[in-house]
Order: structure tokens, then sequence, then C-alpha cells
């Protein structure tokens, strides 16, 4: 039996891989974003360089958290490669500690690290992404990016007075607030009557305000307004689900959503996605720590470390894409959102399972 001493000695190993490796990437995904981001702005005149760096480092926690299984993997084969290469596992062994013993405080520190993830980390980085694209909008407003088409967010609504196509560059406040505005208006016989563009507008009951517009009618000249309000019949819960992304949605907050949606009669299936995955995030970084221990548990002297190891990379690798079309598919309503969520943990848990069986027990 493999005693307490020696199991906090493993943990501690593995935690302290994890940290090296999350605050590395943290750093580097700041610098990347931060000469990405001063790139764009490098032709604006008066922008500090300040809300630069508070917009980039405000958006490094989504970021960070989109890679922590890949943290989480590579932390734990930089671990046991290191133990394995001082001889540590090597008279581990030999005092009759099995492989599922020394990886087991792994394992239920990348559980914990998963609850922590979805329950304190993943609400801290949607709040401040939030404020980062709040932010964002607020600096490039009125820049040429912000009305060009065919990108951006679109919704449909229809009024007594026709129907209108809306488009907008980028959103906040779950859609509530908008930037870089166009707005196609139809009669009820779909003919084109007028086309409209503003810095921004803002949902209120039953209109959207629109600031610094502009009215394209047909056969009459622009018309330019400092505000202007325009009908709709659209709810901020209707504009959600058309403007907000359900990873901007603290994971508090998300069963209040998919509850909000599906009594309003709108499709929640992206939230639920959300809302499952994050649930399955402990279980998803614990499937990492088996596939890493299986594929880095080798001795040296037994040679094909490294095909091994490269193996596992494209394993993980696999299972990332797996879960991002698992998501698509069940958005697009193909398999149910649980299914999607739990494909990725269950197909990379049994993976590393198997592989240990078959390395320790033949």
């Amino acid at each position: 039996m493999m005693t307490g001493t020696l199991a906090r000695y493993f943990g501690w190993r593995f935690l302290s891989a994890v940290s090296l490796i999350f605050l590395g990437l943290l750093v580097l995904i700041a610098m990347v974003d931060i000469i990405e981001l001063m790139r764009r702005t490098s032709d604006m005149k008066n922008v500090s360089a300040l809300l630069v760096a508070k917009i980039s480092l405000y958006r490094v926690p989504h970021l960070t958290e989109r890679v922590l299984p890949f943290t989480v993997m590579t932390a734990a084969m930089f671990c046991f490669l290191n133990l394995s290469r001082r001889l540590e596992l090597v008279v581990a062994r030999a005092a009759g500690v099995s492989a599922w013993q020394f990886i087991r405080p792994a394992v239920i520190l990348a559980l914990l690290l998963g609850i922590a993830t979805t329950t304190l980390y993943n609400p801290v980085s949607a709040s401040l992404r939030e404020q980062s694209a709040r932010l964002e909008t607020e600096l490039f407003r009125g820049t040429r990016s912000f009305h060009e088409l065919g990108s951006g967010f679109w919704v449909r609504q229809r009024t007594d007075d026709g129907q209108a196509v809306i488009n907008a560059k980028s959103s906040s406040q779950q859609g509530i607030e908008l930037t870089g505005v166009t707005v196609f208006g139809f009669d009820d016989s779909d003919r084109f009557q007028q086309r409209i563009e503003a810095k921004s507008a803002v949902l209120h009951a039953g209109y959207w305000r629109l600031d610094e517009a502009r009215i394209y009618a047909r056969e009459a000249a622009p018309v330019d307004r400092n505000v202007y309000d325009l009908k709709t019949n659209l709810t901020p819960i209707q504009v959600r689900e058309s403007f907000a992304t359900p990873d901007t949605v603290p994971f508090w907050r998300l069963s209040a959503y998919i509850r909000l949606a599906e009594n309003a009669g709108l499709a929640a299936a992206g939230y639920r996605v959300q809302y499952y995955q994050l649930l399955a995030q402990p279980f998803y970084l614990a499937a990492m720590v088996l596939l890493a221990a299986s594929v880095s548990l080798r001795p040296f002297r037994f040679g094909g470390v490294q095909q091994m190891v490269l193996g596992g990379v494209v394993v993980g690798f696999l299972l990332y894409v797996m879960s991002k079309v698992g998501g698509d598919l069940s958005k697009a309503g193909l398999i149910p959102p649980v299914v999607a969520a739990g494909l990725s943990p269950l197909a990379g848990g049994l993976t590393g399972v198997v592989m240990l069986l078959y390395q320790e027990d033949g």
C-alpha cells in the first residue's frame, strides 16, 4: 500500500507541473493577444496602452480555460516522465506500489481542479470576457470594420410596420447593447424599404434606440438622426438567443438561461451543451490524466517513449475535435446534449484505462 507521504509527494509533483505549465501558457497567450491588439490599434490616435492591456488581460482567462484539458494532459505527462527518468517510479514499483496507486493522487487532484474550474474559474472568466467585449466595442466604435457586413450577429424581427433584419458587428450585455448596427427594412410583401446604419443600438421595451443613425430610404436622400427609435417585438430572452454565445454565460446562470429559453419556446441546445460540458469538466480532466499516464509510464530503458507521447498528444487532439463536433451535432439536434458533453471524457477515460490495463496487467 502506498503511504500518505508518498501520495502527497506524487500529488505535489503533479500540482506543481500543472501550475508551471498553466502560468507559462497564461503569459504566452497574454503576450500574443496584447501584441495582436496593439497591431490592430496602431493606426488609431489617443489609444491608451493601459486600455489595450486591460482588454487583452480581461479575455485571457477565457482563452486559458479552453486549453485547460491540454494543460492538465501536458502536466501529467511531464510529471510522470520526470518521475520515470529519475527512477522514482521504478523504486515505487519495487516497493510494491502499482501504477494505479501512484496515478491516483493526480486523478483526484484533476477532479478537484475540474470542480474548481467549473464553479469558480468559469464565472470569473465569463464575466471578464463580457467586460473585455464591452471595452473593445467602445475602443473600435465608429471604425470601418464595424460596418463591414457578412459577419457578426444577425436577427430577424416582424412588427406592424413590416419586418427588419438586424446585423451587428459586436454585442454586449448578452445582446442588449449592439455596436456597428445595420438594419434592412422590408414591407409585408418582402419589398426593400430602407437601410439604417448606426454606431450603436440598445434594446428597450418595445423598441431599439439607435445612436448616430443614417437612414437610406428608397428614392430619398440619406437622413442623419442623432437618436432613432426602431419598433421591435423582440424580448431580451429572444435577443440573448440570437446574440449571446453560451460560453459567455457564467456556469451558475446557465440553468436559468435554459429555463427562460425553453419557456419562451426558443432552442436552448447551445446552453445545454455548455452546461453539461462544464459539469463533465472534472471527469474530462481526470480522463486526460489517465490518458497521459498510459503513454508516459513506460520505463526509458524499454525505448519507444517518444512515439508513445506523440501518440498521446494526437489522441488528446482527437478528443478535442470530438468534443467540438459533438457540440455542433447537439446544437443541430442530432444527438442529446448530455451525450455530446460526455463523449470526450468517456472516450478518453476508457482509452487510458484500457492502455494501462494492457501495460500493467497484461
